[in-house]
């Protein structure tokens, strides 16, 4: 599939995996920041990450803050997404497989809202999601990282 650009020259599709996970990484990103927005409006909180600022009551895991726990949801995705994102489209970008990329972005998906859904908002916020979603993104980024550099290696003479 191409597309054309000025006079009519063909251009392909370049970045078609990366392409089509940009929605779903997206609209989950909605959901988390209307979750913070959320509790700034229901608690007019405006500015800040806490609720009660002269107590600091973030690693309170039985009773957590929670415009401190749906602002660290919010965070950890965007710690981790677009680097991976970035990584993917590199892969992408020197001829990677277009279905592994799917499915490591896909995995990834899954691991994030598992961290968050799973995780980060459960009871005592130590759900099972989060040791996995830790050991799992890092999997994948090494992984992502790896199969990148391998994708190059006739560059530097392999």
């Amino acid at each position: 599939m191409s597309s054309t650009i000025g006079l009519g020259v063909p251009v392909p599709k370049m970045l078609p995996v990366t392409g089509t996970w940009t929605l779903p990484f997206t609209a989950y990103l909605l959901v988390l920041v209307n979750r913070v927005v959320y509790q700034r409006i229901k608690n007019k909180q405006w500015i800040g990450s806490q609720l009660n600022s002269d107590k600091d009551n973030s690693g309170n895991h039985e009773n957590p803050d929670p415009l401190f726990l749906e602002s660290r949801c919010h965070m950890n995705f965007l710690e981790n997404v677009p680097y991976a994102f970035i990584l993917a489209a590199i892969a992408e970008l020197n001829g990677g497989n277009r279905s592994f990329l799917n499915y490591a972005m896909a995995a990834l998906f899954v691991i994030r809202v598992g961290h968050v859904e799973v995780g980060m908002r459960a009871k005592d916020t130590l759900g099972a999601g989060r040791p996995l979603a830790l050991l799992g993104t890092q999997g994948l980024l090494a992984g992502l990282a790896a199969y990148s550099t391998y994708l190059v290696k006739g560059y530097w003479g392999y």
